[in-house]
């Protein structure tokens, strides 16, 4: 369950930039409801001309540049220090080949993930000191190795940093630290991948009469594959480096890059953003995560094709073994939430388990947030040590509450949406503790899951106009999402398993209009509507070739019972979940909990009457057609009925189970602990503010 937030329209405004532009209707209310409304910004949205800032504006850029230039000059030997995610891979391809065109003495280097972890490290620093190399560069990493720095400074090496990750209160002692997240960084633009920064410094090293079209053609693509990669918003320039980047790749020169495009069936078509994040950037990241990173480097940098076509079948093999790991570990972690159900009351899931890969609890993690809706860190113990990596939800910044334990970690790092962290295994425990005291002072309500719609479209608007003008605002990531519709109160009347029964077709009507959409990864068993039931959904559209011809294709992203407010039944469960942790209730909260005879009669009789309930939590509240029931009373009704031993249930992640047990004698409902508990909540919540307030 997500909020559904309709963006806000003036249809007025809508239909004028309509007839200024030129384009149809639906453009114009796109363009209004994302606030595309100002000329010189829809200027730059639309422009075919790629414009960047002047590199210079980004602090220490003058001092890298120089040392760098000293180098090639020298002939001094350079080690470009990369990252084993896309983003680093193809930042190291990318500074490597610059670096090497100056006639630079210049090596490469990619941490292992599994031995060495994230950034500089001591022993290879020492290493790369022992080939002789005397100044290091990072890309995608650095501004938080502080002691790594000083090592290198120690051994008479030099650091040039360049890393797009916020910076702690310190800066490493480099020559150079580019980040635009430093706060004495004057750049107007922020949100850089370590490819964009990258970039942004190959445009300084070339001075004042940059061509930065001509830069754009030799690496548009690997900044494309980067940028797309890190999920950092697809606004300002980094839009400019994807846009440029996409055709490169369509029709890219790259051997490496044909090779894995074959691999993964993407040859010989146009790309989008979508194809490399779902097709290219997996593979990439998985070598890093299964195998040996370098590879992926030498992949995007290789001239022999039976050397390209070979590295690309191992990458892909890689991320096929990649897949089934992911698989086990989701379903080890659930299980882990199924085992101590405690945990899933938490406002960040914390979650360990023994032998887990660390190379992929991050994409864990994040199929956890999107199962749950939480803030979520997956932590794998190996060999006496814990690594974990997180990923939040937006509104909540995981960097920060990291931080906020940063004595019970031996490092970390991150942004506001992704962490990653490595501590003594008997401290997990203290930690799931101390981030979760953190999100209680700071978020005694957490952030919700949301799920933004462009606009609401009645069924006569769905034409092949529709995915085209879609098409305009491309290329589609973080900050600059694939517009989503919203179908509303639309009646299904058939469900039909498609593709081996993996996906659905469903039919819908509305008014006069007959509806076909796909559902994607949702068999028939998981999906918790008949026909007859009157829903919402969210919709992306597409252009799709059949026969020759182009034909719509509407595709569900989402959908829930019709008129459901999302955003109040998610507030309704944070409710409940305070009063499972013990914490003090509000008169209102407490009052939002407590059910009456009415409402206990009434969700009784309906379980009676159909011997149970199974499916969604969410349904069975819209099936009990009580508009004065609340999720958290609904809850509460339940935990009742079975200390009373008039129902069983099993409740998990939104999904619930009730079988209805057979009466053995009358009971009074009210003569509950689970009441009672609920009333010293309140009491203690009142004595609290009282407290407060007398202070």
């Amino acid at each position: 369950m997500k909020k559904w937030n309709v963006l806000p329209c003036d249809r007025s405004s809508a239909e004028t930039l309509a007839r200024q532009y030129q384009v149809p209707a639906v453009m114009g209310v796109l363009m209004q409801a994302r606030g595309l409304t100002d000329p010189e910004q829809i200027e730059k949205t639309f422009s075919a001309e790629a414009v960047f800032a002047d590199p210079m504006e980004l602090a220490d850029m003058g001092k890298a540049v120089d040392r760098l230039w000293r180098a090639v000059d020298a002939f001094e030997k350079i080690a470009v220090y990369g990252d084993y995610d896309a983003d680093g891979v193809t930042s190291t391809a990318m500074l490597y080949s610059y670096l090497e065109s100056c006639g630079a003495d210049v090596l490469y280097y990619i941490p292992d993930r599994e031995n060495e972890g994230y950034g500089l490290n001591l022993e290879a620093i020492a290493a790369l000191r022992e080939q002789g190399v005397q100044l290091i560069v990072t890309v995608d990493n650095g501004v938080s190795s502080i002691e790594e720095v000083d090592y290198a400074n120690s051994l008479g090496m030099d650091v040039v940093v360049t890393d797009h990750h916020q910076p702690r209160e310190s800066l490493p002692a480099a020559v150079a630290v580019v980040d635009p997240h430093r706060q004495d960084c004057p750049s107007v633009f922020k949100e850089f991948s370590g490819v964009g920064v990258a970039f942004k410094l190959i445009m300084a090293m070339e001075g004042p009469g940059c061509d930065v079209t001509g830069l754009l053609e030799n690496y548009a693509d690997l900044a494309a594959i980067g940028t797309i990669g890190d999920i950092v918003p697809l606004t300002g320039e980094n839009r400019m480096l994807v846009k440029a980047g996409l055709p490169l790749l369509s029709r890219t020169d790259r051997l490496g890059i044909q090779a894995l495009l074959e691999n993964a069936g993407l040859d010989n078509r146009t790309l989008n953003a979508g194809n490399v994040t779902f097709g290219v950037v997996p593979r990439i990241n998985a070598t890093g995560r299964m195998g040996a990173p370098e590879r992926a480097v030498r992949l995007l940098l290789s001239e022999d094709p039976d050397e390209a076509a070979q590295l690309a079948l191992d990458i892909c093999d890689n991320n096929t073994y990649r897949r089934e790991i992911e698989s086990e570990i989701f379903d080890r972690a659930v299980s882990v939430l199924q085992e101590r159900p405690g945990l899933l009351q938490d406002r960040v899931l914390v979650i360990a388990g023994e032998d887990w890969h660390a190379g992929v609890i991050g994409i864990v993690a994040s199929r956890i947030v999107e199962r749950f809706g939480k803030p979520s860190i997956l932590i794998a113990v190996n060999n006496g040590e814990a690594k974990g990596s997180g990923r939040s939800v937006e509104g909540f910044s995981l960097f920060d509450a990291v931080c906020s334990c940063a004595d019970l970690l031996t490092k970390f790092g991150g942004h506001p949406m992704a962490a990653g962290l490595s501590l003594p295994p008997e401290q997990i425990e203290a930690f799931r503790v101390k981030i979760n005291r953190f999100a209680a002072e700071r978020y005694p309500l957490m952030p919700l899951p949301k799920l933004r719609i462009d606009c609401l479209l009645e069924p006569e608007e769905l034409n092949l106009e529709l995915p085209r003008c879609v098409k305009l605002l491309e290329p589609f990531g973080t900050g600059n999402p694939a517009p989503l519709f919203g179908l509303y109160q639309a009646k299904l009347t058939d469900v039909t398993p498609v593709g081996g029964g993996k996906h659905l077709r469903l039919t819908l009507m509305k008014g006069q209009y007959a509806i076909r959409c796909m559902r994607f990864g949702t068999t028939l068993e998981q999906f918790p509507y008949v026909p007859g039931d009157l829903l919402d959904l969210a919709v992306t559209v597409e252009d799709r070739p059949f026969n020759g011809k182009s034909t719509l294709s509407i595709v569900v992203r989402d959908c829930k019972p019709a008129g459901l407010d999302g955003g109040k039944i998610l507030r309704e469960r944070q409710i409940y979940e305070k009063s499972q942790r013990g914490e003090h209730l509000s008169q209102a909260e407490a009052a939002s909990l407590i059910p009456d005879r009415d409402a206990f009669a009434a969700v009784y009789r309906f379980l009676r009457a159909g011997k149970g309930f199974e499916g969604q939590e969410e349904v069975l509240l819209c099936r009990l057609h009580n508009p004065a029931l609340e999720l958290g009373k609904l809850f509460m009704i339940l935990d009742v009925l079975e200390e009373h031993g008039l129902i069983r249930q099993r409740r998990f992640g939104g999904a619930c189970k009730i079988s209805v047990e057979p009466v053995q004698a009358k009971v009074d409902l009210f003569d509950s602990e689970i009441l009672a508990g609920l009333q010293r909540l309140q009491e203690e919540g009142e004595a609290y503010v009282r407290a407060s307030q007398n202070l």
